[in-house]
């Protein structure tokens, strides 16, 4: 008995130890990832800028040639206040007439914030807007998350959950499988909905875009990384864009939307069983167990499922799929009512006829 107790303890503390150094291999291999990408960008981009700060340098010596009246103080007394007026949405070259604080301007700002993005292009100017900029997104942020996950959750029911349920009574085939192809279907159909078309649409009214331009764009605003570097409807050709408070409030409601189908494949992905499994391996011992047997459930639906024909009912009518947890607890409560169910049995038996 001592002896069986002491290889359980054992036991434990060698998951243990293979769950601390699993995780300790992830975090080593982020930084490794992160000084990597800091290498690779460094190599890239310090080229480019060494040349831009030599031009830039070229022509305002040439400037200051060509304009002797003018001093170098003043001069740079007036690049820094345009590149701070810049820096807040305000530009200073001519026939620029738009507003950065309309309505409009003020719901593609108020979307940015509160989803994240920030491309930073438009920012708060007075000391008001910038408190009130705190204390709005402090509750906006939260609300937004709920929102989205609430959003995600229906779009999955409609877009993942029946789908393949559907596909894996009409093909046979195994759950895990039909999740996988669906994964990838729908991850090409999202990336050819609000990547491709979005980017060939963005290089006919931003004439300075070319695709590379368009497509990171895209790519950035619905990853919330939100660079700023390009923002559309900032150019000053009122030929392309005749009506730019409608193009804003259409770029509103793409990028809202392109975020929900982002985060739908995304949850997509990380429900396949191969992705949690793999997921478990960094998890502490005890999460372990409970996501293991969340996994063994599904694992067991899976196949059980493709062994039973459904009736005509079931297959007219696709039920939502019930969680994982709640799979769990039902388990829970069957292996603990069990022996009841035996004791009174064995009691009905004894009882004389």
């Amino acid at each position: 008995m001592v002896h069986s107790s002491t290889d359980g303890c054992c036991a434990r503390f060698a998951d243990g130890r293979e769950s601390a150094l699993t995780f300790a291999l992830l975090i080593v291999g982020y930084i490794v990832y992160l000084l990597i990408g800091a290498g690779l960008f460094s190599a890239i981009e310090l080229p480019y800028e060494h040349e831009l700060r030599q031009e830039v340098k070229a022509l305002r010596q040439d400037f200051l040639s060509n304009n002797t009246c003018v001093s170098d103080e003043r001069l740079e007394e007036l690049l820094a206040r345009a590149l701070e007026a810049n820096n807040y949405g305000v530009s200073v070259l001519d026939n620029d007439t738009e507003r950065n604080w309309d309505f409009v301007s003020s719901l593609f700002f108020t979307s940015t914030v509160l989803t994240t993005t920030g491309y930073g292009h438009t920012v708060p100017l007075s000391e008001g807007g910038k408190a009130f900029c705190i204390c709005y997104s402090i509750i906006g942020i939260p609300v937004t998350l709920f929102f989205l996950a609430a959003v995600v959750q229906r779009v999955m029911l409609l877009v993942t959950q029946r789908p393949v349920s559907y596909f894996h009574r009409q093909w046979a085939m195994s759950k895990s499988k039909v999740a996988i192809i669906h994964a990838i279907c729908l991850a090409t159909i999202i990336f050819l909905l609000f990547l491709i078309i979005p980017a060939w649409i963005f290089i006919t009214l931003e004439k300075d875009w070319n695709f590379l331009d368009s497509l990171y764009f895209c790519f950035i605003s619905l990853t919330t990384i939100g660079l700023g570097d390009y923002v559309p409807g900032q150019g000053r050709d009122k030929e392309l864009n005749p009506h730019p408070q409608l193009y804003r409030l259409a770029i509103t409601a793409y990028l809202l939307l392109g975020l929900v189908c982002v985060l739908v494949v995304l949850e997509t992905c990380c429900e396949l069983p191969q992705l949690r499994r793999l997921r478990q391996r960094f998890y502490q011992e005890n999460v372990r167990e409970l996501d293991s047997e969340t996994t063994n459930i599904i694992d067991r639906d899976y196949t059980s499922a493709q062994f039973t024909e459904p009736s005509e009912h079931v297959a007219n009518q696709l039920p939502a799929i019930t969680s994982v947890s709640a799979q769990a607890a039902s388990l829970r409560q069957d292996s603990t009512s069990v022996p009841d169910t035996t004791a009174s049995g064995s009691t009905v038996n004894r009882k004389p006829h």
